[in-house]
């Protein structure tokens, strides 16, 4: 009894997801807790540090966080998953674990000689990216990245056994690594902060990347993966991963630039910028990780397969019905984000260090960034599209047009115009929304079948049920808070008039925790609800996906043929 147990927690973590939608629920769920966690890791950090001492955390990231993106995600997630599937689904197993040993080498070895690089310039690249620190804010900065290297060197070899996985089609495995890493945080913070400062928090992610890597490790070898110490970059396989991730890391290049740049222009609004820009983007990437990401990466695997079979209907087929499900999911989200700004920064972030001030700064700040969530999370599949189809090139040449007119647009409104943070949240969404808008353009080019007339009308659709859900949403807000109350209540004790007794037992006073919650729960149940009906009312398909998400949770096997079945 104890052994069939044991065999049956085991195969849940290594059976196949056999569909796109089985395995994005797996993923969706799983970012949920990681955004989560990750959530309450920012509150423990306003807890213990003040905006301008997290100003510096952050900043602290930003270098070798680079380094770790542009090789990782430049070569795994775009040109190693398409060559490493298409092996495996010719039965070439041995070939392909070859071909990702190979790739696992050079990467670390290119990463350890950027990473030394960092260690010892780090001071003077620093000074140059963030002006508006003093020295002292500066020297601190660089020794923080400094830890950081070692775990952005564990996050290499970590992800690597994530694309791997995803590859196999194994997604809770690398679906529950982040977890750990954001847990690793979390307890650096709160039992470390107080004898080693801000390096508590940075030796907890050092710990929470060793555990990302070594979660994965077991079952990575369960399915074959044996390190070869080679690099034989005359290998074909090698060879065309590197042709497809060329394009890709150029791309994130110019991304990794932008963020620099934004860095750059926080550091001269104030002291405490990025961290208003940090806080409101980790909530404005709560609703993109959780369906954008999610079914990306969930579909990155099925669409290769489709293109490798030349199954090309199919293909925009997923590819539409993936886009009208992201948006279902992802606009209601923005609206609600946009409407109760203010309860939720508060609710998660408000500290004693982290004062009225900061949450109206960061409130807005998440306003800018709802204006481009949904196209944020619509570059998951639309990129990955182009991935599918072996063509790396197209996203990378749009995504360095975004990234320049953020920059241009962002330094305008900061360095010319003295705005505040806000204006570069703004320019950020401006420029993802001209983004996706070339995507489908060129996409379209490629894959004549394309129906994006059919996306846009559900997109309209949403769209008014959205506006309907949030304008409500805004009303109740505004009635049932007794702070939006105090001008109207004066206003009226000057008439010789008062609000009726029955009315103010409904009237919240949100200057404590408890009601602010309360608020903003039946706020946010009111709008979902009205947004349902208004989805139904106008017929929107997508409504029929979220009563078999439902069936699926009740039953497990009742919908596993929602999309096209990935590789088998």
């Amino acid at each position: 009894m104890v052994k069939k147990l044991l065999l049956k927690s085991s195969q849940i973590f290594t059976q196949k997801q056999k569909t796109i939608f089985s395995a994005a629920l797996i993923i969706m769920l799983m970012i949920a807790a990681s955004r989560v966690l990750g959530l309450v890791r920012n509150r423990a950090l306003a807890q213990f540090f003040s905006v301008n001492d997290l100003s510096v955390y952050f900043a602290s990231f930003r270098i070798p966080e680079t380094i770790f993106e542009i090789l990782v995600f430049g070569t795994f997630s775009s040109a190693f998953i398409p060559i490493f599937t298409s092996y495996i689904s010719q039965k070439k197993k041995e070939e392909a674990w070859y071909v990702a040993s190979v790739c696992l080498n050079f990467a670390f070895l290119v990463f350890l000689f950027f990473g030394i690089l960092i260690f010892i310039f780090a001071n003077p690249l620093y000074h140059l990216i963030a002006p508006g620190f003093s020295d002292s804010q500066v020297i601190q900065i660089a020794n923080l990245s400094r830890v950081l290297l070692v775990a952005q060197a564990f996050f290499v070899l970590s992800y690597f056994l994530t694309s791997v996985l995803e590859s196999m089609q194994r997604f809770l495995v690398p679906a529950l690594a982040p977890l750990f890493y954001n847990l690793g945080i979390i307890l650096g913070t709160i039992f470390l902060s107080s004898r080693f400062g801000l390096y508590g928090p940075v030796f907890g992610a050092v710990f929470g990347a060793l555990c990302h890597f070594l979660l994965q490790l077991p079952l990575a070898f369960l399915l074959g993966f044996r390190p070869k110490f080679k690099i034989d970059l005359q290998h074909p396989g090698v060879r065309e991963i590197g042709r497809l991730a060329l394009p890709r890391i150029v791309e994130l290049s110019s991304l990794q630039l932008g963020k620099m740049a934004e860095l750059f222009l926080a550091s001269l609004v104030s002291a405490g910028a990025y961290t208003y820009f940090t806080f409101a983007n980790s909530l404005a990437l709560l609703p993109i990780g959780l369906f954008g990401t999610s079914i990306g990466k969930a579909a990155l695997p099925t669409l290769s397969y489709q293109v490798a079979q030349k199954q090309f209907h199919e293909f925009q087929e997923t590819l539409i019905s993936l886009l009208n499900q992201i948006v279902f999911f992802v606009l209601p989200s923005a609206v609600f984000l946009t409407v109760l700004r203010i309860p939720v920064v508060r609710l998660v972030f408000g500290a004693d260090r982290f004062g009225w001030d900061s949450t109206v700064q960061t409130g807005l700040t998440l306003s800018a960034f709802s204006l481009g969530i949904v196209a944020q999370a619509l570059l998951y599949p639309l990129t990955r599209a182009f991935w599918a189809l072996h063509d790396t090139k197209t996203p990378v040449k749009i995504s360095i047009g975004m990234i320049t007119m953020e920059i241009i647009f962002g330094g305008l409104l900061i360095v010319v115009f003295k705005l505040p943070i806000w204006t570069l949240a703004l320019a950020f969404s401006l420029a993802s929304l001209t983004q996706v808008v070339f995507l489908f353009f060129f996409l379209k080019r490629r894959v004549l079948e394309l129906k994006i007339r059919l996306f846009l009308i559900t997109l309209l659709k949403i769209i008014i049920a959205s506006s309907a859900s949030g304008g409500l949403m805004f009303f109740l807000l505004k009635v049932l808070d007794r702070s939006a109350w105090d001008k109207k209540l004066s206003f009226l004790r000057f008439l010789g008039l008062k609000l009726p007794v029955s009315f103010q037992h409904f009237v919240l006073d949100t200057r404590y925790t408890f009601n602010l919650l309360l608020l903003t729960i039946f706020v946010a149940l009111i709008g979902f609800l009205v947004y349902l009906f208004f989805c139904w009312i106008l017929r929107v398909d997508e409504i029929n996906f979220f009563k078999k998400l439902i069936a699926k949770i009740k039953k497990p096997n009742l919908v596993e043929n929602i999309v096209p079945p990935p590789v088998e």
